[in-house]
């Protein structure tokens, strides 16, 4: 019994004793009374004071324990009837509860709450389990009040034989002629589950990269005899088998009530950070991560996958140079492909980055457009126009939108700059991407990276090389409505901004892979739109012919971004007029990867932005290195 109680009735009987008591005024006071012997205190007076003085106290003393009685004959009297509760609960359930609290006093009895224990024994003390309380609004003498509530048998509670405990005016709100008669107890029997949850089948990557999403498959079994209710499994990367303070935790997968012999099937994704340290290293799958459910075996909940992490991201060069036999390969899942003799000449680039060896396997690039969002494009370059697009859907000079696509006449095309069809190069920039991209593989020239891809113009720079913000958005969202696979944007500044963000992520989120230059001033972070590749697409720097970044190109940074570096030093390529030239800069390894992408593409042209980026950045030089 609570020690709040005993006062209580202690001060109860002493009334009837013919003592002086009363109420404590402070709230953490309100269920302590302070009394006084009657008898002991008219001794004391009787030591002190004249007879007239202990005549007058004693009548004084007499009328205050009148009183005393009068205030105890008027009072309200709450208990609990008709309590309604199942015999039996599992634990880590709820349960409903029915039942009454009347007032049995004469008096009304104000506001109060109902308290509730799990005991084992039919009196309430510091060793039961508190359930909750109940609120109860006032009764008047005589009235009762119905009540319902629910409440949570926590799963640690032990299995057995049990006394759910009723106590009206549990917090001693209402002061009651009787106190000894709040508690009301009924027999209630807790089982446990006896669930034991373990990790099966779990699959995980042997090896994967700092900064790398990765997948894992499992699946949680119940092989208990009861029902198992919902937990966690939790994930960690340790340097043993066991879980502890030192483990990087990875995070969380929420499992649903398995009944007894069931088993759920998961799959999710995770990322281990950058700041996460090279080596070798365990995967741990903990069955009841958070100890939601009481298991017959605690000690069978982990599983251990062993899993190498490597550091393939380099702040310099990114992923580092781009392998397109690699690259191609893997987009079949295949290995690597087969090396083949180099080209040599003016063929360096495409040496370097290992395209005979796709070319050699039969992939050129057949069936994928290639949109060169630059300066125009040359299309009547004996080594361009060929590979040309064009829009044939539209009918060439009618002046009509035959399409619908909102551009009038756009057979070759459009320009950005000058609102019209004329998407030729005055500049020369445009022109020579596009021959590294897909000059035709003929007896002179160029022959571009993916040398049977087709090249869509869109023009977005002005003679002098520049152009606005609203173009270029403009220009990538035009080469995706009208087909493109590949967007190649060999343009930069130091500034973001959102319209060509926004074009970007919708070029991604339609299957369109953007590929874009570093920048050329020597920076240690991409310009953009080149440093959206954190996100969508890919980032290009520059390597000279011996694979040794270029002094001008802009580095990977700090950030995990996806990107590589291709040839850029003394390109070899097409410009305006049937001419050529070699041009320095990252807008000239640029197209070195989308002619990769073109490649990969026409390999297997169901890949997704997403897995284009996991497998550029996966099979350039500094992951097969690792």
């Amino acid at each position: 019994m609570r020690s709040d109680q005993k006062n209580i009735n202690l001060i109860y009987t002493a009334t009837s004793k013919h003592n002086i008591w009363e109420n404590y005024p402070h709230q953490s006071e309100k269920n302590s009374l302070k009394y006084i012997n009657y008898r002991s205190y008219s001794s004391a007076l009787k030591s002190s004071n004249t007879g007239s003085d202990i005549t007058s106290l004693n009548q004084q003393n007499n009328q205050e324990n009148t009183q005393a009685i009068a205030l105890t004959s008027a009072q309200p009297d709450l208990i609990v009837q008709n309590a309604v509760a199942p015999a039996s609960i599992t634990a880590g359930s709820t349960i409903n509860l029915n039942y009454q609290i009347k007032n049995q006093g004469v008096e009304n009895a104000f506001s109060s709450y109902t308290l509730f224990y799990l005991s084992h024994d039919q009196t309430v003390s510091d060793d039961d389990v508190y359930l909750g309380s109940d609120y109860v609004d006032s009764i008047a003498a005589g009235a009762y009040s119905s009540e319902s509530v629910a409440l949570k048998i926590e799963n640690n509670i032990a299995a057995g034989s049990h006394y759910l405990l009723y106590q009206a005016n549990g917090n001693g709100d209402a002061l009651e002629s009787n106190l000894n008669n709040n508690t009301f107890a009924q027999a209630i029997n807790v089982t446990q589950t006896k669930t034991d949850l373990i990790v099966q089948n779990a699959v995980a990557p042997s090896s994967i990269s700092v900064g790398e999403s990765f997948k894992v498959s499992y699946r949680v079994k119940n092989q208990g005899i009861g029902k198992a209710f919902p937990s966690s499994t939790t994930f960690y990367l340790s340097r043993n088998k066991t879980v502890s303070d030192d483990d990087l935790y990875l995070g969380s997968d929420e499992i649903a009530s398995l009944a007894a012999g069931a088993y759920s099937s998961r799959t999710l994704t995770f990322s281990i950070e950058k700041n996460v340290a090279p080596g070798s290293y365990y995967l741990l799958y903990k069955a009841d991560g958070n100890n939601n459910v009481i298991e017959t075996n605690e000690s069978n909940n982990i599983v251990a996958k062993a899993i190498a992490l490597k550091n393939t991201f380099s702040s310099t060069n990114g992923y580092g140079l781009i392998n397109a036999a690699a690259a191609v390969a893997q987009a079949l899942a295949q290995t690597t492909f087969a090396d083949v003799p180099d080209l040599g000449g003016r063929n360096w680039g495409a040496d370097l980055i290992k395209a005979s060896e796709v070319w050699a396997k039969g992939y050129t690039g057949a069936g994928i457009t290639v949109a060169v969002v630059d300066s125009g494009v040359d299309r009547n370059h004996r080594d361009l126009s060929s590979n040309i697009w064009k829009n044939t859907k539209e009918i060439a000079g009618n002046g009509k939108d035959d399409d619908g696509n909102g551009y009038i006449d756009d057979v070759y095309g459009w320009n950005f700059v000058s609102n019209n069809n004329n998407t030729l190069d005055k500049n020369g920039h445009g022109t020579h991407v596009a021959g590294t991209i897909a000059g035709v593989n003929n007896s002179f020239g160029v022959t571009g990276i993916a040398y049977n891809a087709k090249i869509m113009p869109v023009k977005v720079l002005n003679e002098n090389g520049s152009g606005s913000d609203s173009a270029i958005a403009n220009g990538i969202r035009y080469a995706v409505n009208n087909g493109a696979n590949v967007i190649n944007i060999s343009i930069g500044k130091d500034q973001p901004n959102t319209d060509i963000q926004l074009a970007v992520q919708y070029a991604s989120s339609k299957g369109a892979i953007v590929v874009m230059a570093a920048g050329n001033a020597s920076g240690s972070t991409p310009y953009y739109p080149a440093n959206y590749a954190q996100d969508w697409g890919l980032a290009v720097g520059a390597v000279d012919q011996s694979g040794n970044m270029a002094n001008f190109s802009n580095l990977a940074g700090s950030e995990l971004i996806s990107y590589v570096t291709a040839p850029g030093v003394g390109v070899y390529s097409t410009l305006p007029g049937n001419k050529y030239a070699s041009w320095n800069g990252t807008s000239m390894a640029t197209p070195h990867v989308a002619g990769v992408v073109a490649l990969m593409l026409s390999a297997n042209k169901n890949l997704t932005d997403a897995q284009v980026r996991k497998i550029i950045t996966a099979t350039a030089s500094n992951s097969l290195t690792a």
